[in-house]
């Protein structure tokens, strides 16, 4: 008698399982029950169809119910669903729209349910314009809408997987959209640091985040539909996305016996059976064994395998389902995002004992061409056994976590990622693939070459026992650094261990970690005990990123923000043991038509092409360190030849435009680019007159406006009134005046009210040391506890002069320009947040610009 199997549901694992049953047995009765008239179609690919990226729909299709019965031989019936099962007598009740309510025998039953988009029980949520994702109904609604010229905004509920990349393509399909989580990150299954990458990248690409606020309610605005948040923060939109998660759709298997989690997930065992006999599971509403107990993994991978392994044990092949270890990926823009295993926050929450290191190489050799750099995280426990791990990058990130992710599922550790034999050519790879590199780092973790900390543990750093060395460049640590570290670059290290105290421990740090490395190497063999930050400052740079708060509350409003600046590098040339200094040139002195390069974003006019004479990566560097290579650079150069720029440092976008003015080159182009990077290429003084360097500068010279600058270094009541007056003066007779606030002098912009805003433990202390704005300003001398600055007060207000917030209130109206200098802010922990509306944020480079353009100058 042949066999008549039943399978409830299609998509992954239904159709795979009757795909693979029927190659098994071709004398079986297949039926395949689906609620919709879609069986098989690529779920994944819903969100890339909203925003255009795939173009056709009939592509989203994998399988139509005729060509898979023509191949298969298989009995589907559409808009049929089945309600309950009754496995005593093994039948199982359906609802169908052409046959009605009727019975169906079975001697095996296969369950691919699926699950279904939660939608939370809110005041308006069935509002018409709020949509979930979950079939191609569901996405043809959604892209009506998506394509209406009424269409402008979208709101998006959810920071998971589908949340992300609704967010992503609708704002590929031209809308300002918003994302809102409730929780502290998007992606919650990467860790914080690592999350907050791909969401620096949403930021860059115009999505506006907002984090840990979640919609209170819904009702309708005009047209729009309008959020409340429990923040009090309104949001109104065209369309709202719900994405808030997912749940089992297992309700019809209620009084059925079959035993269900505590979410209403169905248990199975590694055969995928049901406690209840001849009834198997699949797909997204399974419990399955993970490696961290059992979980649910709605994902089409483990889907597929699922129905494979289901018709196997039908069949009777004794197949089993191993334990899913949740391997994932996300495009988030140009970033991509993977993981495999266990992350760190489950690792804590399971209470087990495990280390962690991070490498930032690049995906393939630094002198090929494209090269860019990868952000990736290990987790092993104490014996070198792999836990988990995770990448980020633009390029190279999937195979690395599918080598990792193979090794991990055969049970591997730290050393087998050094011993794999990968493909190498410079287009791909490095001669030590990212992957050893990686298994590298952990195992001299294991075997205790070396020991590491990581930047969470920097808050409960003792000073009293230990001391922070930053083993980078001078100009590198000027340039930021993390607080209370002295520098001490490791080339001078073996000259300079007197220095260091003995009797505490040595906490190194560098760029990315490999100087660290092999500073920690030289100080243990001469007695010191050592500790190397793993990632080394970029790394620490990760974990200091948050989402900027909302400052309008239209969906509509989405300002541009500034790159993240925590970049650097390790390149092939690690095989030297050498890391290269952020900044180094990647390409010098040829002819102009040997080093062809277009900027595709350029604003010259279409077809022109610029050659650039020597490329200089400054990407890293925090003012002035982009201006120091970039003087350098051009020093080498000839009249007439072309520097290509490319730094990620924020103020450079205006310091390179200031730099080309004062030293007299000529901007050809200076362009955001959606990475972060900001580009700029530079003529060399000359290339368009032939007039003498000295008949130049007189001309310029004469050219020249008056005007006053002013570098505010004091944070003294006394010398801010000082400045505020000479300002006015200057502005009043007509002169152009920029104040430049540095240091101490920040404190006179700062807000009076405390800004919620992330800091870190030293940003924190600075915070409460120094004085909060203008009025909290003690005098140079005879301050006496603050008595002193409320009598001055008093008499300037007793002889009708002005004060001090008056004085600053009327510059900033006669157009003085405020500055803030971006450097001293990072180094004393504040954020611009913090500061009073109207100061620009600037580097050196904008300062000196002004500077030239200013016949006074003055040091307060």
């Amino acid at each position: 008698m042949n066999k008549k199997v039943i399978i409830v549901g299609g998509v992954a694992g239904g159709a795979s399982a009757a795909a693979r049953l029927r190659r098994l047995d071709e004398a079986a009765h297949i039926i395949m029950f689906e609620r919709d008239e879609y069986i098989s179609f690529a779920n994944c690919g819903l969100p890339y169809y909203i925003g255009n990226t795939i173009q056709d729909r009939s592509k989203l299709i994998v399988q139509t119910p005729e060509a898979m019965t023509k191949r298969f031989n298989l009995d589907i019936r559409t808009r049929s669903e089945v309600i309950s099962i009754n496995p005593t007598a093994k039948k199982v009740t359906v609802r169908s729209l052409e046959r009605g309510t009727y019975e169906e025998s079975y001697d095996a039953l296969v369950l691919s349910p699926g699950a279904r988009p939660i939608r939370p029980e809110l005041p308006g949520i069935e509002h018409p314009h709020i949509y979930s994702v979950r079939n191609i109904p569901d996405t043809d609604r959604i892209k009506q809408q998506v394509i209406s010229p009424d269409t402008r905004s979208a709101v998006v509920i959810g920071g998971g997987y589908i949340g992300v990349e609704m967010a992503e393509n609708l704002k590929l399909a031209g809308l300002e959209v918003t994302l809102v989580q409730s929780g502290p990150q998007i992606m919650n299954s990467f860790d914080p640091e690592m999350a907050g990458m791909l969401a620096k990248e949403m930021e860059e690409q115009g999505v506006q985040l907002i984090v840990n606020d979640k919609v209170q309610s819904f009702k309708e605005h005009g047209t729009q539909v309008e959020a409340l948040l429990d923040s009090g923060e309104t949001l109104h939109s065209d369309i709202v996305i719900l994405a808030v998660g997912v749940a089992p759709d297992t309700g019809f298997l209620t009084g059925s016996g079959v035993k269900l989690g505590e979410r209403g997930h169905i248990q199975v065992n590694e055969a995928l059976e049901t406690n209840v006999e001849s009834v198997y599971a699949v797909g997204d509403a399974v419990e399955i064994h993970s490696s961290n107990g059992k979980t649910a993994i709605p994902l089409a991978g483990p889907a597929n395998k699922q129905g494979r392994i289901a018709a196997d044990r039908i069949a009777g092949l004794s197949t089993t389902y191993r334990a899913s270890q949740g391997t994932s990926i996300i495009k988030v823009f140009d970033m991509t995002g993977a993981q495999t295993g266990l992350s760190e926050k489950t690792l804590k929450s399971l209470g087990l004992q495990y280390h962690a290191v991070y490498i930032h190489p690049n995906a393939h050799a630094a002198y090929y061409p494209g090269a860019s750099p990868l952000t990736m995280k290990l987790l092993f426990d104490p014996q070198g056994k792999i836990l988990g791990a995770s990448a980020i990058g633009r390029t190279g990130v999937d195979k690395r976590i599918d080598d990792i992710a193979a090794v991990l599922h055969f049970g591997g550790t730290v050393t087998d990622l050094t011993e794999l034999d990968l493909a190498y050519a410079p287009p791909f790879s490095s001669a030590k693939d990212p992957v050893n590199m990686l298994g590298y780092v952990a195992e001299n973790v294991v075997t205790g070459n070396t020991a590491v900390y990581v930047s969470e543990d920097l808050q409960n750093r003792n000073p009293e026992t230990t001391v922070l060395v930053d083993v980078r460049s001078e100009l590198e640590h000027q340039n930021g650094h993390i607080p209370d570290s002295v520098n001490i670059p490791v080339d001078e290290l073996r000259d300079r261990l007197s220095e260091l105290d003995r009797n505490k421990e040595i906490w190194v740090y560098c760029q990315v970690g490999l100087r660290g490395y092999t500073s920690a190497r030289i100080l243990q063999q001469h007695g010191y005990k050592v500790r190397n930050l793993t990632g080394g400052y970029k790394t620490y740079m990760m974990s200091k990123f948050e989402p900027k708060k909302p400052e309008s509350s239209g969906a509509k409003e989405v300002k541009e923000q500034e790159p993240f600046t925590a970049t650097g590098q390790q390149t092939e040339s690690s095989t030297t043991g050498l890391e290269p200094e952020p900044g180094s040139l990647s390409a010098v002195t040829s002819s102009p038509a040997s080093v062809p390069s277009v900027d595709k974003t350029s604003p010259l006019p279409e077809g022109s092409r610029i050659h650039a004479d020597i490329k200089l990566d400054a990407c890293g560097l925090s003012c002035p360190g982009p201006l120091i290579e970039a003087k350098q650079a051009m020093d080498r150069l000839e009249a007439g030849q072309i520097l290509h720029i490319t730094a990620t440092d924020p103020g450079f976008y205006e310091d390179v435009k200031s730099f080309a003015r004062m030293s007299g080159h000529t901007v050809l182009a200076v362009d955001k680019h959606s990475n972060g990077e900001i580009s700029a290429r530079l003529q060399k003084d000359g290339a368009n007159s032939n007039t003498s360097p000295s008949q130049q500068a007189e001309t310029q010279a004469a050219a020249r406006p008056e005007g006053t600058t002013m570098v505010v270094f004091s944070g003294d009541l006394d010398k801010a009134i000082a400045s505020f007056i000479i300002a006015n003066g200057a502005a009043a007779s007509g002169k152009k005046v920029t104040l430049f606030f540095t240091f101490w002098g920040l404190n006179i912009l700062r807000k009076t009210e405390p800004v919620d805003v992330k800091k870190n433990f030293m940003g924190r202390m600075f915070g409460m040391m120094m004085p909060r704005g203008s009025r909290k300003l003690p005098l140079s001398r005879m301050n006496m506890l603050g008595a002193g600055s409320k009598m001055i007060r008093g008499v300037m207000k007793n002889n009708n002069i002005s004060s001090l917030e008056e004085l600053m209130d009327t510059a900033v109206s006669q157009g003085v320009e405020l500055v803030a200098c971006q450097m001293s802010m990072d180094v004393m922990g504040i954020q611009q947040e913090e500061l009073i509306n109207g100061v620009k944020i600037g580097g050196v480079g904008y300062y000196l610009g002004q500077a030239d353009q200013s016949g006074i100058n003055l040091f307060i």
